[in-house]
């Protein structure tokens, strides 16, 4: 199968959308709610979206994987955002859209500080040598992974750089119905963006682990098909998600040919995420993370330790992952 593109920004609708005046139903403290139309969006005919590769969008945080010190590296999402004063500016301009005048931003002074290591997502538009930020005021990046860093400690519990390689939740080659855990080279993944998911994340809709024992995995993007997927019709992909038990996800990425990526998020079209069991944690899934467990490991109790210990379990369903660890 064709290489499929990564996550570097924000992905447009597969439908036109509207805002209403009514409460979030993805973020709380929102009181507009983004809706899709019933038209669909140029950008996706344009890409020939009827030839695109229909994949899960996965709810969890997105992450990168580039060179850093010299080996590939896990790199976590940190969009630059303006500080106070320049977001009050930027929300008064919004809310005044006065003909065609243009905000201006002074880079150096209207954002927040970020790591000297962090850098900007690839296809960010540049001027006078300076990143620009996109129609909410963010300038969309990246900050490395660093072994044991407390910030972000569920993403460093899925790589280890001694061994270069990360745990990676993938389909298993010989059984489409099936999911596997294991170790992937992050030479292999590199400049491809994955989905952190797990215990910790977005208040865990997979049902991942337990407080006790945190399960944590990365999902590369576009890794996981969606199988007979409906038509780009409103009303249909309503009744997919409604009525299909393969419609148990948070939403789907079209993946075009010529590198677009578009989306459907249940919130799209009105529907609660989630609503009960995911179709993802109702998957069988096997463990294949072979490896010595030595006594400092043991010591150590990390999650490429604990997924050793069951190498060629199967599991009936990814959700009885908490049972087990």
């Amino acid at each position: 199968m064709r290489r499929l593109g990564s996550v570097q920004q924000k992905m447009p609708c597969i439908f036109l959308t509207e805002v209403k005046e009514e409460h979030s139903r993805k973020r709380e403290c929102q009181q507009f709610q983004v809706v899709a139309t019933t038209n669909v969006n140029p950008v996706a005919l344009q890409s020939n979206i009827d030839r695109a590769i229909a994949t899960e969008k996965l709810d969890g945080t997105c992450c990168y994987v580039t060179m850093h010190k010299g080996q590939p590296y896990l790199w976590a999402r940190l969009d630059r955002k303006p500080n106070k004063q320049a977001e009050k500016r930027f929300r008064k301009y919004q809310h005044s859209q006065r003909g065609s005048e243009v905000f201006t931003w002074n880079f150096e002074e209207d954002f927040k500080t970020v790591p000297e290591t962090w850098i900007p997502a690839q296809k960010v538009v540049h001027h006078n040598g300076h990143p620009v930020p996109d129609e909410h005021g963010h300038v969309p990046g990246w900050v490395p992974v660093a072994p044991n860093n407390k910030m972000y400690c569920w993403h460093s519990s899925v790589v280890d750089y001694d061994e270069g390689v990360a745990l990676v939740l993938r389909p298993t080659t010989d059984d489409e119905d099936q999911l596997e855990i294991t170790t992937v080279p992050l030479s292999n993944l590199l400049e491809k963006t994955l989905e952190l998911i797990g215990t910790n994340i977005n208040g865990n809709p997979y049902g991942m682990g337990s407080k006790k024992h945190p399960v944590h995995t990365l999902v590369a993007h576009g890794s996981v098909p969606i199988r007979n997927p409906p038509p780009v019709d409103h009303h249909q992909l309503c009744s997919w998600f409604l009525d299909s038990k393969e419609g148990q996800v948070e939403g789907i990425v079209w993946h075009c040919n010529d590198g677009t990526l578009v989306k459907l998020h249940r919130h799209h079209l009105g529907l609660k995420w989630p609503d009960g069991d995911t179709f993802l944690n109702t998957r069988p899934i096997v463990i294949h993370v072979d490896g010595t467990v030595d006594e400092e490991r043991i010591i150590s109790k990390d999650l490429f330790t604990a997924f050793s210990r069951l190498n060629g379990h199967c599991l009936t369903k990814l959700q009885d992952l908490q049972l087990v660890m």
